[in-house]
């Protein structure tokens, strides 16, 4: 069991809405691609709590944005991040299911992971340099433009945001 976080929980934090985005992250369900407001490669993905399923989140980033993507390499390592966390940190990984978001725009790219939830909530706890865990997070907010989380009906929900560099279109 590991032992509680010495530090101050993460607050959460709801994106604010983008125009043409929902705003309140994925949709519980099953595998889905696509929608009305969709992008033609914006994926919405329901996987088992499995740790053989942070290999597929990669590759899910790499179906949305293709590995030539200036923003891919920070974006897959950041998702496959939330997912083993997911897995590791939350029932998801009990058993359990855990949905993955990656939505494109013209400014940006965003990433949900809603997992089944906690007994606590998620904390950007600094490590040692010799401990083997415990990065995920405070990658998540050196790399990111902006992130957050959102806890409600026992489902934790983390989020990130990574802005285009000018001129990529």
């Amino acid at each position: 069991m590991t032992p509680p976080c010495p530090h101050t929980p993460i607050q959460p934090v709801e994106p604010a809405a983008a125009p043409g985005d929902p705003g309140s992250g994925p949709q519980t369900g099953g595998a889905q691609t696509g929608g009305a407001q969709a992008g033609p490669r914006d994926l919405l993905v329901r996987l088992p709590g499995l740790p053989s399923q942070v290999s597929r989140v990669r590759r899910l980033v790499a179906a949305a944005l293709g590995r030539d993507h200036p923003l891919y390499d920070d974006c897959a390592l950041l998702a496959s991040e939330l997912a083993t966390n997911a897995i590791l940190h939350s029932r998801s990984g009990a058993g359990g299911w855990f949905t993955v978001a990656v939505r494109t725009s013209g400014a940006a790219v965003r990433v949900w992971v809603a997992d089944a939830g906690s007994e606590e909530p998620p904390c950007a706890c600094r490590t040692g340099p010799r401990a083997t865990g415990g990065r995920g997070l405070p990658l998540l907010e050196a790399l990111s433009h902006r992130w957050g989380l959102s806890r409600s009906g026992g489902a934790t929900t983390v989020w990130f945001e990574l802005a285009h560099a000018a001129g990529w279109s």
